[in-house]
């Protein structure tokens, strides 16, 4: 679907969205408990498909408005199923080791671009517990069981990784231990694990780089509210970067949450500074590309991880700046937006199919205008990001129903 943008300045105050990094690991910790309620859920489609592939694995799931009521899933019972993880990477990467405890043949399917995104280190896994994966272009299918053990993973591949064991781990009858070879990126992301980890009772242990996990754990019931989402809320504090002004409530200050530095890096871009380093916090890149379009060339490092995401997000943020007007080289893994005078896009911007594509175009679209294609992509973290943006003041037209 298309929507187009005027030229408008955003003003007003909202709450942020709910966090999609910790909802998908409240849901999970509390359907591995005995029963917990999770607030302030927000519907996204990567939530929705956790939420199927949980109560596939035989979870009880209950949903009451923005609540959600979970528990009793014993994976190492689970019998022959099928989960749909949609396009969620975090689903997809997060269930696996869970599907590997109960010796069911379980099959885990989505898009064709989900599967195009890096499973190697699982299957390494997989080989070490003779247990089967066999992966095509929409599926993998695992079958055998899990044991406990000394456990090494890549750090920079995908924190989703290190994640998904840390769910299982605990569970197996003996302790283990998760070291994280070479360069360690996104951590912030493990760090939230380990927090709703022990938010359910799960203790891990860190040294250095490495993991202990006692065997045996329990996951303890727990009611809780999901916190604010500081990746989502960059977006809509990006618009006072280009004149509006906005106020964004409902954020931890002292949250875990990696992408909290687009406060900082915000503040420096405003006061000059053209160099960042992007390698903890990827999921912010399309936001800073765009904004840094208007401030002056700006360098970018650490972004080869880009490639993976729900779209080659360098390149396809290069195409869609080239629109604007706006020069933009993308290596390996640095990347240099040229600033410069911000054009009117003579023809549609496209969204890649990405959520963050297609909200960082419609940053610059409030500048100069524009009408973005495949806009209906914001649903995988922010259903009704339109809606906010049109209650700012900003005129759409076209907007999602």
């Amino acid at each position: 679907m298309i929507v187009t943008i005027k030229k408008s300045k955003a003003k007003g105050k909202t709450a942020a969205p709910p966090s999609k990094s910790m909802a998908h690991r409240a849901l999970i910790c509390g359907a591995l408990s005995g029963g917990s309620k999770i607030d302030n859920i927000e519907y996204s489609n990567d939530i929705l498909a956790t939420l199927d592939c949980l109560k596939m694995l035989g979870a009880s799931v209950q949903k009451n408005g923005s609540v959600i009521n979970a528990g009793g899933l014993n994976p190492f019972v689970s019998g022959k199923a099928t989960l749909n993880c949609c396009e969620s990477g975090s689903t997809l990467r997060f269930m696996i080791p869970l599907c590997m405890l109960s010796n069911s043949k379980i099959l885990l399917t989505g898009s064709e671009r989900l599967f195009a995104r890096n499973l190697t280190i699982y299957e390494q896994i997989a080989k070490q517990n003779d247990i089967l994966f066999e992966t095509n272009d929409s599926g993998v299918t695992v079958c055998g069981k899990l044991k406990s053990g000394n456990y090494k993973i890549a750090g920079n591949i995908s924190s989703q990784f290190i994640s998904g064991m840390l769910f299982a781990l605990p569970l197996l009858d003996g302790d283990s231990t998760l070291e994280i070879v070479g360069e360690y990126e996104s951590e912030p992301y493990v760090d939230l694990t380990i927090k709703s980890l022990n938010d359910f009772g799960v203790t891990i242990k860190k040294c250095n780089r490495t993991y202990k996990i006692k065997g045996g754990q329990k996951y303890i019931a727990k009611d809780m509210t999901v916190e604010g989402d500081y990746s989502n809320a960059a977006f809509l504090d990006g618009f006072n970067l280009l004149g509006g002004d906005v106020t964004v409530t409902g954020l931890d200050p002292d949250s875990l949450q990696g992408d909290k530095i687009y406060k900082q890096m915000y503040a420096e871009l405003k006061e000059g500074k053209r160099q960042f380093d992007l390698s903890q916090c990827p999921d912010l890149a399309p936001v800073m590309f765009a904004l840094s379009a208007t401030f002056g060339t700006t360098h970018f490092t650490g972004t080869k991880r880009l490639k993976i995401k729900e779209s080659d997000r360098a390149t396809a943020m290069q195409q869609e700046l080239y629109k604007f007007g706006i020069k933009m080289d993308v290596n390996d893994n640095d990347v240099t937006v040229y600033g410069g005078e911000i054009k009117t896009p003579t023809e549609t911007l496209c969204g890649h199919n990405d959520h963050r594509i297609v909200m960082a175009l419609s940053l610059l679209c409030t500048l100069t205008g524009g009408s973005i294609s495949e806009a209906e992509s914001v649903a995988k973290s922010y259903p009704d990001y339109f809606e906010k943006v049109k209650s700012f003041g900003t005129v759409i037209e076209n907007e999602l129903k």
